[in-house]
Formats: structure tokens, sequence, C-alpha cells
């Protein structure tokens, strides 16, 4: 058995960094909890406000291995930031994360996942139909982007973005989802929701009846719902709280 570097960051870094440092393992742990992670692969990244620094996870740890000091800290050329890091990152990871960060300034949290569904829905030429209160959650504000291989390639990035563009949802096709967040709560939240969307209509789907289809008119007006009821103190901050406690629970050790 191999042992894990041992770093301890706290009263290390800013109390605003740590915080963030805090919430993003808890997310990667609630991740692993659901059973949304795929062995040491995929990411969850947070910019630290106020600089052009992300926190990701170190490239070989499970998803509940993940802690507050083993995130490792990278600027957006790529470059690990701190020079007594013991970790490394993937860096096909933080090609798309980077595309992001670099682009949607205000959100702070890129959450990207491989989950069975979503890779199903995602590889449906119709892709996501409004048939459950999940579904118009993610349709307020998704989009899709088609696959191009392993995300190793600077070019691909550009259409990322635009692809993208202002949405909070992105289905990449053939691959997997994405969610985006003002904070790390929010983001958590809406990958919830368009999970839930997606083992939704795999499980209608598989009945073999005809689906009944929410009308496109109440879709249109669910945005200004949706921003209410998943962002915010009513939203993904009102049930964060409520997610740090259930991992504090199972298991206190992302916290250090």
């Amino acid at each position: 058995m191999l042992a894990l570097p041992v770093v301890n960051l706290k009263n290390k870094v800013s109390a605003t960094e740590w915080q963030i440092r805090v919430d993003l393992a808890a997310c990667y742990r609630l991740i692993a909890m659901h059973g949304w992670d795929d062995l040491i692969y995929t990411h969850i990244s947070a910019r630290i406000p106020g600089t052009e620094h992300v926190l990701i996870n170190a490239f070989g740890l499970r998803f509940d291995e993940i802690t507050a000091s083993n995130l490792v800290k990278i600027d957006m050329a790529g470059n690990i930031v701190d020079a007594d890091c013991p970790f490394e990152f993937n860096p096909a990871g933080f090609t798309i994360h980077s595309a992001i960060h670099q682009a949607r300034h205000d959100e702070m949290c890129v959450l990207h996942v491989h989950c069975n569904e979503a890779v199903a829905v995602a590889s449906l030429q119709e892709g996501l139909l409004p048939i459950s209160q999940y579904a118009m959650f993610a349709l307020a504000s998704l989009s899709y982007h088609d696959y191009e291989g392993l995300a190793v390639n600077e070019d691909e990035k550009l259409r990322l973005q635009q692809d993208l563009g202002d949405k909070n949802f992105m289905l990449l096709r053939n691959h997997g989802a994405i969610t985006l967040g003002k904070t790390i709560g929010d983001a958590f939240m809406h990958m919830y929701d368009l999970i839930r969307a997606c083992q939704i209509q795999i499980q209608v789907l598989s009945t073999g009846s005809k689906p009944v289809l929410v009308e496109q008119s109440i879709v249109d007006g669910i945005k200004a719902q949706a921003n209410i009821v998943h962002t915010g103190l009513t939203g993904g901050q009102k049930a964060w709280p409520a997610m740090l406690r259930r991992v504090y629970q199972a298991d206190a050790s992302f916290a250090q």
C-alpha cells in the first residue's frame, strides 16, 4: 500500500482560500458518496476570488481521498503555483476547466462528471427531454458540445467556450456533463438536478411507453423560477450547509 504525502495548509493560506478548499474537498466527497466519480478521473475546480488561480484535485487520488490541503493550486497557464506541492494534476482535465474559467469569470466553480446516465443522455440525438421537474432546471440553461476525442487539444477550448456561452449546464456529447456555479454549493446543486433529470429520462424511456413532455411555454418560463429555487440563499447555499453536515458526519478528514 502506497501512503499519500501528508500536507497541512491550514493557517498557511488565507481564510478565504481555506474555506474554498474545505467546500471543494467536501464537494469531491459528495460526488463519491453519490457514486458519480470515475476512479481517479474527472474534476471539480474552483477559482480563488481576486486571483487567476484555480484549485483542482491531485491526479491519482480517489475523490474520497481529497482533502482541503491536498488540492492543487494552479494558474490559468496550467502551472502549479506552490513550488513545494508534492502532487500533480491531469492536464487533459484542465483543458476543459481552464477554458471555462477563462471565459466565465462570473462563475466560481466548474464540476465535470462521467456518470452513466449523463453520458447516456448526452449520447442521444435529442439530448435532454422535458420529462421531469429536474429537467426543467437544466433546460433553463443548457448547452451541448460535440465530442472531439480526449480533451487535450488547445484549439478545442474556443469551441467549448462558444458552445457554453452563458449557460450553466452542459452535456458533452458521448462524454459526460458539466455544471457551473457562483459558489461550490450552486455548482453541486446544478449537477444534482442534471443527473436526476438524466436518471429519470433513462428510466422513463426504458419502459417503452411514450413519455409526456412538458410544454415548451412552461419550459421557457422555468428559468426565472429556477433562479429562485437553486441559486443564492434559497437554493444552492440553502442546501449546502446540510450537505457539509453530511460529509462531516461521514468522514471529517476532508477538512484537514
